[in-house]
């Protein structure tokens, strides 16, 4: 029988940068180059590869799809309702971004807290607890009265949100085979663009529409976790958690064993968390520079009504899950580093059509930049993932992400207050009159040279195993005897497994009720 190995297509690691650890540095950086040859590795078809999955991995998918989308749109609500917040609160739109601005800077607390949590005791129970204060701070920022409170908020939100995306990708994919990886970590990137997609559209039917003006908007956002707190807890732990507490728990120091594998993973691999903070900042600059003041840009300096925000927003998206899907799962055959490196280059160039045409047509220029911007972002779960140490895949993912966040926290205040130098001609209504500024000059994505060069500089594990026997590190926490004693029992265990479903397969087989093939 052929191997799914044989049958599917995988991508083997193109280039192991294990080894690199005893590398020197001239050594390293002069394989920087030539590792970015496309390994062109054989890959099945798309359908092909999403059969591999069983159901229990799409659930996991899914779970882990719809905890991010949720956490995309209850982030873009801000940004989305930028306006109507000024207003309410009397204070300019610059004002109101500072609430996105501390959402990013706490992220990065909550991937600390919330990471190490689920590294530790499950993916399972930091999820649930994800959710519930996700429902409390949306119906807390619906109420809030003063500026003051809603910043205050937004920081705790900033918290529970930053928790969710490292326990998003190592849900999603810690137990998905092999060759599906790229496509599904493609897909999985996109519940961002997704959620996005659903402030856009909620936006337009919640704000503005009844007496409430913004708030139904934050009242709703408070209402699908409570759908997913359930989807969740009727969900086991990942296959490949429940491994590696198998081993804690063999040891007899479950703490302990645990803070060892800390000591591990920070001796041998601080210099590559550290790089993988500076490319989170580097990727979050690009993406926040190029969607957060978006919206505020086509109304103000071009004057589209609120349905062609809509409209265009929607179709921008629409390219970034197309575009997160289709790179994510190029990035099997000519690896994860040269397709990043590819789609940005490519980003680059449709800058000015995105930022300058004043028209409906940029409807189309809107959709082919966030292709791009979120075709480069739909490698990154699984290459965090390949390249963070195993004990702490969970950790490592969203605290790198969220770090860069940190970084990149004061995006969008930044192209505001320096949107707001270029004054335009004011639009007059009656005796209303709107301030316009030249937010296209701000709108950036220069940052996609940071990313370019920060990817080439860096390393690939691309079909690195997520299994124990495949992790070093977790061995000399553990100690060799405790992983080899439950490796062999799980072995024994499945391969009693696989003999009763083959001899119960034969019996049935020759009683006529099934054919074996």
């Amino acid at each position: 029988m052929a191997s799914d190995d044989e049958k599917y297509g995988t991508a083997p690691t193109a280039y192991d940068e294990q080894p690199a650890a005893n590398m020197s540095a001239g050594r390293y950086f002069a394989t920087r180059l030539p590792t970015l040859k496309p390994p062109m590795h054989k890959v099945a078809n798309p359908f092909t590869l999403l059969r591999m999955l069983n159901k229990q991995q799409w659930l996991f998918f899914l779970i882990g799809f719809l905890g991010w989308t949720w956490d995309a749109f209850d982030f873009f609500t801000v940004s989305l309702t930028t306006t109507p917040l000024a207003t309410t609160f009397g204070v300019s739109v610059t004002d109101v971004t500072w609430g996105i601005t501390l959402v990013l800077m706490f992220r990065s607390v909550g991937s600390v807290l919330f990471g190490i949590a689920a590294d530790r005791y499950g993916r399972r129970w930091p999820f649930v607890v994800n959710m519930v204060l996700f429902i409390i701070l949306e119906l807390a920022t619906g109420f809030c009265n003063t500026y003051q409170q809603f910043l205050a908020v937004r920081a705790l939100y900033g918290i529970a949100m930053g928790g969710l995306y490292g326990n998003a990708a190592a849900t999603a994919l810690e137990d998905c085979p092999e060759p599906a990886r790229g496509i599904i970590s493609g897909m999985l990137q996109q519940g961002y663009a997704f959620g996005y997609l659903l402030a856009t559209v909620f936006s337009r039917a919640l704000v503005g529409t009844t007496s409430h003006s913004w708030r139904p908007l934050y009242w709703f956002g408070a209402c699908p976790p409570i759908l997913l707190i359930v989807f969740r807890l009727c969900l086991p732990e990942t296959q490949a958690y429940i491994e590696r507490s198998e081993i804690r728990h063999a040891t007899g120091h479950l703490t302990g064993t645990f803070i060892a594998e800390g000591k591990v993973a920070l001796k041998r691999h601080w210099i590559l968390l550290s790089y993988l903070v500076l490319l989170m900042a580097g990727f979050n600059f690009m993406s926040h520079g190029s969607q957060d003041l978006y919206p505020t840009m086509l109304q103000n300096e071009y004057g589209f009504s609120a349905n062609e925000v809509t409209i265009t927003q929607v179709v921008a998206n629409l390219g970034a899950m197309s575009g997160g899907t289709v790179i994510g799962y190029c990035s099997s055959i000519f690896g994860r580093r040269f397709s990043i490196i590819f789609i940005s280059i490519i980003g680059g160039a449709l800058l000015y059509p995105y930022t300058f045409v004043g028209s409906e047509s940029v409807i189309a220029a809107a959709y082919f930049e966030q292709f791009c911007v979120q075709g480069a972002w739909g490698v990154i779960p699984i290459h965090l993932m390949e390249l963070s140490p195993g004990s702490f895949r969970t950790f490592v993912v969203g605290t790198a992400y969220q770090l860069g966040n940190l970084v990149s926290s004061a995006s969008s205040t930044i192209e505001s207050t320096i949107g707001e130098r270029f004054p335009l001609a004011p639009l007059k209504d009656g005796s209303k009159v709107t301030q316009r500024y030249n937010y296209g000059l701000v709108i950036y994505t220069e940052n996609l040279v940071s990313v370019i060069f920060l990817t080439v500089l860096g390393p690939e594990n691309l079909g690195h195993s997520f299994r124990v026997a495949a992790d070093h590190d977790f061995e000399e926490a553990a100690g060799h005897d405790a992983v080899a004693r439950v490796l062999r029992t799980d072995e024994r265990v499945h391969r009693d497994t696989d003999s009763s479903d083959d001899g119960h397969a034969v019996e049935k087989g020759r009683a006529g009720e099934t054919e074996i093939v």
